[in-house]
């Protein structure tokens, strides 16, 4: 499984069977996928509520011992399984790309094998003892995104194996291969059962959701499907960890300098050819600032070169599906009709195969435009004039949306005093999107409850249980 064919032969079904998946830059098959039945399910759902006990039997260090092997795999296998991420999901091999997300697969496994949770001790006195502990919930199902989906699962998986449970995983039907493919490479190191994926239909993941043997859903997504999974759990009393759509603000203060700020701000909002969720959506700029913080960002974002995934010298890609470029490009036509005034980009190439939006950026738009209000996910970026500092705050914090926001100032203590009366999850400063294994990350209001990564992470894939006595 070290090479692309060979990891691709381990998954795709004997025969010639299964669904076509194509290449976003080419419309190519990459691969064909199993189509997983309910029936499918039902048997993957049994043989995790059996292997569970064992897996949770095997404790903390006996788990953490085999994760840590099969994060060895990972790399064994990290350029085979970049390059299939890259022909299904079209991001490139390089930059922030597909083996940045194939060796972040390894990275986060072994961060929460190995991370601690240690009985928490609430009361000591001379008359009580109570700790609280963490336990296993039992199977918990994965359902993920297609735009990381190789490091999604993993943020999915990882932790929910560490804390003793079985998984099973529901990859989006764009981007099966890569979940495939992962699942494949840890399952050479972990018991059988104990991790299944289902590459299937509607109503897998219907079933999954309602499934009463499944104690814990982990969804990322959109809100309006998000809603409807919480809706659907509810009969189960499913605990659930939701993570959904962002419309990440970023304001500029007018002591930047505009030229050191270009890089950060460029890749907030278009790693991954911005189809990230806590990607930054919409900028807000000083008007003191605004034509140099205009400019710069132009001139860096020319020097970036997007093209097939495969090709070396590329660093963003085309969009993952051609439902998403289609929303890209509506929501880009309707600010160029309103008078916004594009300074890149905005003419995609409408004959060219594959789907391939060119990076744009957007200026004079009104702060009301939908391309400011809707949560784009592509290469557009509105950049919005704005005047007053009390404002600004009100209009990033309007929208229903709360996943992250940045704050860019040339004094961090100034920025650090405004993140907390920005309303989300995360406030970055002087930067946008990064995470790190260790650092919860979660969103408010709409864009979800509950947190992922680090201690934190682990106990939202466990029950917590009082020892009293």
């Amino acid at each position: 499984m070290t090479t692309f064919e060979g990891l691709l032969s381990a998954i795709e079904p004997a025969g010639g069977e299964g669904r076509a998946i194509r290449n976003p830059a080419t419309n190519g098959v990459v691969g064909r996928a199993p189509v997983h039945t309910v029936e499918d399910l039902e048997r993957a759902v049994a043989a995790a509520v059996t292997a569970q006990p064992q897996w949770e039997a095997l404790g903390h260090a006996g788990r953490v011992e085999i994760m840590l092997r099969a994060a060895d795999r990972i790399d064994e296998a990290a350029e085979a399984l970049a390059q299939i991420i890259t022909r299904e999901q079209g991001k490139p091999l390089n930059g922030p790309g597909a083996r940045f997300e194939a060796g972040g697969c390894a990275a986060w496994l072994r961060a929460s094998a190995t991370t601690t949770l240690e009985p928490e001790v609430v009361v000591d006195d001379e008359q009580t003892r109570a700790e609280l502990h963490y336990r296993a919930i039992g199977v918990v199902g994965a359902i993920g995104p297609w735009n990381w989906p190789a490091l999604i699962a993993i943020w999915q998986i990882a932790p929910a194996l560490r804390m003793g449970n079985a998984v099973v995983v529901k990859p989006s039907a764009y981007t099966p291969l890569s979940v495939l493919a992962v699942v494949a490479i840890l399952n050479q190191e972990l018991p059988e059962g104990v991790l299944t994926v289902m590459s299937g239909n509607r109503e897998v993941v219907a079933r999954i959701v309602e499934h009463p043997a499944i104690g814990k859903i982990m969804f990322t997504g959109s809100t309006e499907t998000g809603k409807t999974t919480i809706k659907n759990s509810a009969d189960n009393i499913t605990r659930l960890t939701p993570e959904l759509g962002g419309n990440d603000p970023g304001i500029v203060l007018p002591d930047v300098d505009p030229k050191a700020i270009a890089e950060g701000l460029f890749w907030g909002a278009f790693i991954n050819t911005g189809q990230t969720r806590a990607a930054l959506k919409r900028l807000y700029v000083h008007e003191d600032v605004y034509e140099e913080v205009c400019q710069s960002l132009r001139e860096y974002a020319v020097t970036v070169r997007m093209g097939d995934g495969a090709d070396e010298s590329s660093v963003l890609g085309p969009l993952t599906n051609r439902p998403q470029w289609e929303i890209v490009d509506d929501l880009v036509e309707k600010a160029k009709a309103s008078g916004a005034r594009v300074l890149l980009g905005g003419n995609p190439d409408r004959d060219r195969s594959g789907n391939f939006y060119p990076t744009t950026l957007v200026a004079e738009i009104d702060p009301d435009d939908p391309l400011v209000l809707e949560e784009q996910f592509g290469p557009a970026l509105p950049i919005v004039k704005y005047s007053d500092l009390e404002d600004v705050i009100r209009r990033a914090n309007a929208l229903e949306s709360g996943l992250g926001a940045s704050v860019w100032s040339g004094d961090v203590e100034r920025a650090r005093a405004i993140a907390p009366r920005i309303k989300a999850g995360t406030v970055w400063i002087n930067s946008h999107g990064g995470v790190h294994p260790m650092i919860p990350f979660g969103g408010i209001k709409e864009s979800g409850y509950g947190l992922e990564f680090g201690a934190e992470g682990l106990k939202g894939l466990g029950v917590p249980q009082i020892i009293n006595g």
